[in-house]
Protein backbone atom coordinates (compact mmCIF):
# COMPACT_ATOMS: atom_id res chain seq x y z
CA UNK A 1 0.00 0.00 0.00
CA UNK A 2 1.15 3.88 -1.22
CA UNK A 3 2.52 5.66 1.98
CA UNK A 4 0.25 8.28 2.70
CA UNK A 5 2.02 11.76 3.43
CA UNK A 6 0.89 15.31 4.26
CA UNK A 7 3.23 18.37 4.10
CA UNK A 8 1.76 21.93 4.95
CA UNK A 9 2.97 25.14 3.99
CA UNK A 10 3.62 23.13 0.53
CA UNK A 11 2.71 26.14 -2.08
CA UNK A 12 6.32 27.60 -2.01
CA UNK A 13 10.38 27.20 -0.73
CA UNK A 14 10.99 24.65 1.28
CA UNK A 15 7.66 22.80 1.25
CA UNK A 16 7.05 22.54 -2.13
CA UNK A 17 10.86 21.06 -2.62
CA UNK A 18 9.63 18.28 0.41
CA UNK A 19 6.17 17.58 -1.84
CA UNK A 20 8.64 16.78 -4.99
CA UNK A 21 11.03 14.58 -2.83
CA UNK A 22 8.41 12.78 -0.78
CA UNK A 23 6.73 12.57 -4.81
CA UNK A 24 9.85 10.84 -6.20
CA UNK A 25 10.38 8.25 -3.27
CA UNK A 26 6.90 6.76 -3.94
CA UNK A 27 4.97 8.70 -1.38
CA UNK A 28 1.35 9.85 -2.19
CA UNK A 29 1.21 13.30 -1.19
CA UNK A 30 -1.19 15.54 0.50
CA UNK A 31 -0.32 19.45 -0.12
CA UNK A 32 -1.72 22.00 2.23
CA UNK A 33 -1.31 25.89 2.28
CA UNK A 34 -3.03 28.64 3.04
CA UNK A 35 -2.38 29.70 -0.87
CA UNK A 36 -3.75 27.57 -3.41
CA UNK A 37 -1.42 24.57 -4.45
CA UNK A 38 -1.22 23.14 -8.11
CA UNK A 39 -2.32 19.27 -7.76
CA UNK A 40 -0.21 16.80 -9.69
CA UNK A 41 -0.08 13.24 -10.25
CA UNK A 42 0.06 11.76 -6.59
CA UNK A 43 -0.66 14.80 -4.99
CA UNK A 44 -3.55 16.42 -3.44
CA UNK A 45 -4.31 19.98 -2.78
CA UNK A 46 -6.08 21.51 -0.01
CA UNK A 47 -6.34 24.70 0.91
CA UNK A 48 -6.38 25.60 4.70
CA UNK A 49 -4.81 27.65 7.40
CA UNK A 50 -3.03 25.63 9.90
CA UNK A 51 -3.98 28.86 12.64
CA UNK A 52 -7.32 27.72 11.99
CA UNK A 53 -7.92 24.20 14.18
CA UNK A 54 -11.28 23.31 12.82
CA UNK A 55 -9.87 23.65 9.29
CA UNK A 56 -7.28 21.42 9.73
CA UNK A 57 -8.80 19.16 11.66
CA UNK A 58 -11.67 19.02 8.70
CA UNK A 59 -8.50 18.44 6.17
CA UNK A 60 -7.12 15.48 8.24
CA UNK A 61 -10.36 13.64 8.79
CA UNK A 62 -11.29 14.19 4.57
CA UNK A 63 -7.64 12.67 3.53
CA UNK A 64 -7.75 9.94 5.77
CA UNK A 65 -11.39 9.15 4.84
CA UNK A 66 -10.28 9.26 1.17
CA UNK A 67 -6.62 8.30 0.89
CA UNK A 68 -6.50 6.27 4.25
CA UNK A 69 -3.95 7.01 7.38
CA UNK A 70 -1.65 9.49 7.28
CA UNK A 71 2.19 7.60 7.92
CA UNK A 72 3.97 11.02 7.13
CA UNK A 73 3.48 14.37 8.30
CA UNK A 74 6.06 17.56 7.66
CA UNK A 75 5.14 20.72 9.58
CA UNK A 76 7.07 22.82 6.87
CA UNK A 77 4.48 26.19 7.25
CA UNK A 78 6.18 29.08 8.65
CA UNK A 79 6.16 32.48 8.99
CA UNK A 80 9.43 35.03 9.48
CA UNK A 81 9.35 38.47 10.81
CA UNK A 82 11.59 40.44 11.67
CA UNK A 83 12.41 43.41 14.16
CA UNK A 84 13.96 44.59 17.60
CA UNK A 85 13.24 42.44 20.39
CA UNK A 86 11.57 45.52 22.33
CA UNK A 87 9.49 46.29 19.47
CA UNK A 88 8.30 43.19 18.56
CA UNK A 89 4.65 42.15 20.26
CA UNK A 90 2.48 41.96 17.60
CA UNK A 91 5.12 39.90 15.60
CA UNK A 92 5.65 37.43 18.74
CA UNK A 93 1.95 36.71 18.46
CA UNK A 94 2.03 36.41 14.89
CA UNK A 95 4.95 34.41 14.86
CA UNK A 96 3.29 32.03 18.04
CA UNK A 97 0.31 31.43 16.84
CA UNK A 98 1.64 29.99 12.95
CA UNK A 99 4.82 28.71 13.97
CA UNK A 100 4.08 27.11 17.27
CA UNK A 101 0.43 26.81 17.30
CA UNK A 102 -0.64 25.87 13.78
CA UNK A 103 2.47 22.95 14.69
CA UNK A 104 0.54 21.14 17.37
CA UNK A 105 -3.51 21.99 15.48
CA UNK A 106 -1.85 19.61 12.32
CA UNK A 107 0.48 17.07 14.20
CA UNK A 108 -2.64 16.83 17.16
CA UNK A 109 -4.91 16.16 14.32
CA UNK A 110 -2.70 13.65 12.64
CA UNK A 111 -0.75 11.83 15.66
CA UNK A 112 -3.84 10.56 17.38
CA UNK A 113 -3.70 8.36 14.60
CA UNK A 114 -0.77 7.43 14.24
CA UNK A 115 -0.23 6.20 17.88
CA UNK A 116 -3.35 4.71 17.47
CA UNK A 117 -1.93 2.43 14.66
CA UNK A 118 1.73 2.36 16.13
CA UNK A 119 3.30 3.64 13.43
CA UNK A 120 4.32 7.38 11.58
CA UNK A 121 6.85 9.86 11.38
CA UNK A 122 6.53 13.34 11.79
CA UNK A 123 9.43 16.19 10.71
CA UNK A 124 9.32 19.57 11.77
CA UNK A 125 10.64 22.39 10.04
CA UNK A 126 12.29 24.52 12.13
CA UNK A 127 15.22 27.17 11.71
CA UNK A 128 19.01 27.34 13.36
CA UNK A 129 18.03 30.22 14.65
CA UNK A 130 16.06 27.78 17.70
CA UNK A 131 19.85 28.07 18.99
CA UNK A 132 21.73 30.89 17.93
CA UNK A 133 20.51 34.31 19.10
CA UNK A 134 20.47 36.89 16.10
CA UNK A 135 20.03 40.30 16.60
CA UNK A 136 16.23 41.49 15.07
CA UNK A 137 15.25 38.08 15.12
CA UNK A 138 13.98 37.23 18.58
CA UNK A 139 10.46 36.60 18.12
CA UNK A 140 11.27 34.41 15.42
CA UNK A 141 14.03 32.38 17.32
CA UNK A 142 11.64 32.39 20.43
CA UNK A 143 9.32 30.16 17.71
CA UNK A 144 11.35 27.95 16.23
CA UNK A 145 12.76 27.29 19.98
CA UNK A 146 9.24 26.75 21.29
CA UNK A 147 8.32 24.54 18.03
CA UNK A 148 11.52 21.91 18.39
CA UNK A 149 10.94 21.55 22.39
CA UNK A 150 7.26 21.02 21.76
CA UNK A 151 8.24 18.77 18.91
CA UNK A 152 11.10 16.98 21.15
CA UNK A 153 8.47 16.23 24.05
CA UNK A 154 5.58 15.03 21.78
CA UNK A 155 8.26 11.97 20.54
CA UNK A 156 8.99 11.50 24.08
CA UNK A 157 5.51 10.84 24.39
CA UNK A 158 4.57 8.84 21.19
CA UNK A 159 8.31 6.51 21.48
CA UNK A 160 6.01 3.70 22.97
CA UNK A 161 3.44 3.87 20.49
CA UNK A 162 6.38 4.06 17.44
CA UNK A 163 6.02 7.06 16.03
CA UNK A 164 9.19 9.10 15.29
CA UNK A 165 9.27 12.84 16.02
CA UNK A 166 12.12 14.78 14.42
CA UNK A 167 13.06 18.51 13.55
CA UNK A 168 15.09 19.59 10.63
CA UNK A 169 16.85 22.94 11.47
CA UNK A 170 17.10 25.15 8.15
CA UNK A 171 19.72 28.32 8.10
CA UNK A 172 19.91 30.43 5.23
CA UNK A 173 17.81 29.02 2.69
CA UNK A 174 16.92 30.30 -1.36
CA UNK A 175 12.99 30.47 -0.92
CA UNK A 176 10.38 33.35 -1.42
CA UNK A 177 10.84 34.14 2.52
CA UNK A 178 14.36 34.53 2.07
CA UNK A 179 14.05 37.38 -1.20
CA UNK A 180 11.37 39.25 0.73
CA UNK A 181 14.67 40.40 2.94
CA UNK A 182 15.57 42.41 0.00
CA UNK A 183 17.98 41.88 -3.53
CA UNK A 184 18.40 38.07 -3.64
CA UNK A 185 21.96 38.33 -4.39
CA UNK A 186 23.07 41.16 -1.72
CA UNK A 187 21.14 38.85 0.80
CA UNK A 188 23.03 35.61 0.44
CA UNK A 189 26.52 37.44 -0.09
CA UNK A 190 25.90 38.79 3.47
CA UNK A 191 24.95 35.48 4.92
CA UNK A 192 27.42 33.79 3.54
CA UNK A 193 30.22 36.11 4.77
CA UNK A 194 28.24 36.73 7.93
CA UNK A 195 28.27 39.96 10.01
CA UNK A 196 30.68 40.56 13.30
CA UNK A 197 28.80 43.80 14.01
CA UNK A 198 25.81 41.91 14.38
CA UNK A 199 27.40 38.97 16.63
CA UNK A 200 26.75 36.83 13.37
CA UNK A 201 28.61 33.40 12.03
CA UNK A 202 28.91 33.31 7.87
CA UNK A 203 28.31 29.91 6.07
CA UNK A 204 31.48 27.95 6.43
CA UNK A 205 30.63 25.89 3.25
CA UNK A 206 29.94 29.26 1.15
CA UNK A 207 26.23 29.26 0.07
CA UNK A 208 23.38 29.31 1.07
CA UNK A 209 21.00 26.46 1.24
CA UNK A 210 18.84 25.30 -1.95
CA UNK A 211 15.27 24.27 -0.52
CA UNK A 212 15.81 20.63 -1.98
CA UNK A 213 18.68 20.64 0.47
CA UNK A 214 16.44 20.79 3.14
CA UNK A 215 13.75 18.55 1.44
CA UNK A 216 16.41 15.77 1.11
CA UNK A 217 17.44 15.52 4.76
CA UNK A 218 13.56 15.41 5.38
CA UNK A 219 13.01 12.61 3.38
CA UNK A 220 15.68 10.84 5.44
CA UNK A 221 14.23 11.64 8.86
CA UNK A 222 10.99 10.06 7.23
CA UNK A 223 12.60 6.93 6.03
CA UNK A 224 13.22 3.19 7.33
CA UNK A 225 16.71 4.40 7.21
CA UNK A 226 15.90 6.70 10.14
CA UNK A 227 14.14 4.68 11.89
CA UNK A 228 16.08 4.63 15.06
CA UNK A 229 15.87 8.45 14.90
CA UNK A 230 13.49 10.02 16.96
CA UNK A 231 13.67 13.65 18.84
CA UNK A 232 16.57 14.41 16.96
CA UNK A 233 17.91 18.10 15.43
CA UNK A 234 19.22 17.95 12.29
CA UNK A 235 20.98 21.21 11.33
CA UNK A 236 21.08 21.52 7.19
CA UNK A 237 22.81 25.38 7.59
CA UNK A 238 26.47 24.65 5.86
CA UNK A 239 27.89 24.75 9.35
CA UNK A 240 27.05 28.55 9.98
CA UNK A 241 25.25 27.31 13.53
CA UNK A 242 28.49 25.77 14.39
CA UNK A 243 27.14 21.98 14.97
Amino acid sequence: MTRVALVTGAAGGIGAAVVRVLRSRGLHVVAVDRAPVEAAPDVDAHTADVTDREAVAAVVAQVEATRGPVDVLVNAAGVLRTGPALDDADDLAALLATNVAGVAHVTRAVARGMAGRRRGAIVTVGSNAAAVPRTGMAAYGASKAAVTSWTKALGLELAPYGVRCNVVQPGTTRTPMLAGMGPLDDVEAAAVAGDPARFKVGIPLGRVADPDDVAHAVGFLVSDDARHLTMHELYVDGGASLR
